[in-house]
This record gives C-alpha cells, sequence and structure tokens, in this order.
C-alpha cells in the first residue's frame, strides 16, 4: 500500500496519481475481503464530519466506516456549529485540527472546502461539493474493477446533467486510463475547466475524452453506463424545467441497446425511476447499484486508511 497520501487532503481526483489512484481501490478490495484485518487500523483516530447537505449514504458509509476500522466518528450539522453563525471557516480549521485526527465535509461551496483544507493540519475529504464527488468515484470504480477485472481501457457513457459526478468521471476516468463518453442536453456540459483536466490526462494515459449532445453516440459500444438524477441538490426549483430538456437523455432499453452486450449499469442514488433512467434498467440483470453503494463504505475506509494510518 502505498503512504504518499498521508495526511494529505483530497478535495478532487487531481490530487492523487494513477498509482495512487490504483492503491486505493486494491486496498478497498482487501478491505472487503478481509475486514476483520483492519478493525484496528485506526484505533483511537477520530474523524469530524461536518454536512451541509442531506445525506444518507454518506454519513452512514463514513460513520460506519471509521468505527469499523476502531475510531471513532463526530457529526456535526454545520447549522449547530458556530460556522452556522458565521465563524470564519479558518477558525473552524484551525479548532478542529487540535480536536480530530481527519475531517470529512459535504456541502456547496468548493471554494469554502478549499479554505477548509488550507488551513485545517488534519487531512480534509471531500463528501461532495458542487463541483466533485470524488468518494462516488473510487467506490464507482471499484464496483467496475470487481465486475470487469480491470479500469483501463473500458469505455464509461455518463449521460445526464454535467454535474459533480460527470466532473469526478472525467477527472478520474482519463487519469486510470478509461475512454469516458458524455452526452447532456445544449447547456447543461461539464465545466471547461475540467473537460481541459481530462482531456490532459487522457493525452499520457492514451484514453479518449468525448463531449456531445448525442446519447446514442455517446452510450455506443460502451462497457459501463452512468446516470444520475436530472437535477442534483440545490436545482430542485429547476426541476419541471429540467424533465422537458432531459427526456431524451433517459437511459432506457432502447438507448442501452447501443451499448455492449454485457453493460454494467451505475447510478450514485437517490434515483427517480422512470425518469433518468427506467426501472427496467435500474432493477435489471446489468445494474450494480447496490454493490456500488456497499462499496462507498469499502472505499472509503481505504481512503481514511490511506490518509490517516502512518
Amino acid at each position: 500500500m502505498s503512504h504518499s497520501l498521508y495526511g494529505k487532503s483530497i478535495l478532487d481526483l487531481t490530487e492523487m496519481t494513477k498509482a495512487e489512484l490504483l492503491s486505493i481501490i486494491e486496498l478497498a478490495v482487501a478491505i472487503k475481503a478481509q475486514p476483520d484485518d483492519y478493525r484496528q487500523a485506526l484505533a483511537g483516530k477520530i474523524l469530524a464530519m461536518i454536512f451541509e447537505k442531506n445525506s444518507t449514504r454518506t454519513r452512514v458509509s463514513f460513520e460506519a466506516g471509521i468505527i469499523q476500522l476502531g475510531g471513532q466518528a463526530i457529526v456535526l450539522d454545520s447549522k449547530s456549529t458556530q460556522m452556522g453563525r458565521g465563524e470564519p471557516v479558518k477558525d473552524t480549521a484551525k479548532v478542529l485540527s487540535g480536536y480530530v485526527d481527519g475531517i470529512m465535509i459535504r456541502t456547496y461551496s468548493d471554494q469554502m472546502v478549499q479554505e477548509l483544507a488550507a488551513q485545517a493540519t488534519v487531512p480534509v475529504i471531500n463528501g461532495l461539493t458542487d463541483h466533485h464527488h470524488p468518494c462516488q468515484i473510487l467506490a464507482d470504480f471499484q464496483t467496475i474493477y470487481e465486475v470487469k477485472g480491470k479500469l483501463e481501457g473500458l469505455k464509461l457513457a455518463y449521460i445526464g446533467d454535467g454535474n459533480n459526478i460527470a466532473h469526478s468521471f472525467l477527472i478520474g476516468g482519463s487519469l486510470v486510463g478509461m475512454d469516458i463518453a458524455i452526452a447532456t442536453p445544449k447547456g447543461y456540459e461539464p465545466k471547461p475547466e475540467f473537460i481541459e483536466i481530462a482531456q490532459k490526462n487522457a493525452a499520457v494515459s492514451q484514453s479518449n475524452i468525448e463531449i456531445s449532445h448525442n446519447p446514442v453516440k455517446a452510450v455506443e459500444q460502451a462497457d459501463v453506463l452512468v446516470t444520475d438524477v436530472w437535477a442534483s441538490m440545490g436545482n430542485e426549483a429547476e426541476q419541471k424545467e429540467r424533465e422537458a430538456v432531459f427526456q431524451e437523455f433517459q437511459v432506457n432499453q432502447q438507448l442501452a441497446a447501443f451499448a455492449k452486450e454485457d453493460y454494467l449499469f451505475l447510478h450514485c442514488l437517490p434515483a427517480h425511476r422512470g425518469e433518468e433512467v427506467t426501472a427496467e434498467i435500474i432493477d435489471g440483470t446489468h445494474s450494480a447499484i447496490y454493490q456500488e453503494a456497499e462499496n462507498r463504505l469499502h472505499a472509503q475506509k481505504a481512503l481514511l486508511v490511506t490518509l490517516m494510518q502512518k
């Protein structure tokens, strides 16, 4: 296992090398197979968990994960902390660093998380922000690796909103040598700066990055199909408008027919059956959504061990 990330913060996947990312996936697989071997890996360590956004999988997987590694979690709702009353991020970062061994935060602003990490003296983990969701992609990569036996050389098609999931797939996929094809409605493309990062990664890993408005083209011969809700948290007011715009971007049987016969379907959940994906697909034989959700636990345990164990 590589300890090159010990003590560092992970705010997005640009902060990992290909070798470091793959080492976390390998460790996640090992922890999943032999959890008892890691029961005391983080004995005595405390993880502070700050939530500005609601959560099921992130909260339970991180809290269960640190406990299963022998540590403890302290869960903080930002509204009930001094941050919610306007305390500077710098002060919160400095104070928490004196109490705990790591901080996980799930919030809106990437800038705020960057400031938190810059001021903290313990690792900060991005549990989700508006532009990134690195922990989800680690779990997704673990799932793909378990099912397909590799990451490099596969084609992943993401259909839907060019959101934080799309950004993280672009960065992580291009890093490990996956072809990433993203199809969104016009005006909902991933941010240009993350496309540029992916293209630079792809030039090194010899993978392909394709951004289009054509879901059929994106899905053609894909090994993995991924989608997400059309209106992410914070965009709920646009739900009706997005339903009209995204109609042609539903993952259904007709679209999936263009993928490889043994394609794998992933969705980070929660899902809206009948909107971004049909029940036939998400509950079908190609779907690994529950394996994917479980792997949040194992991938994040691997991340915690990598960042917090000497």
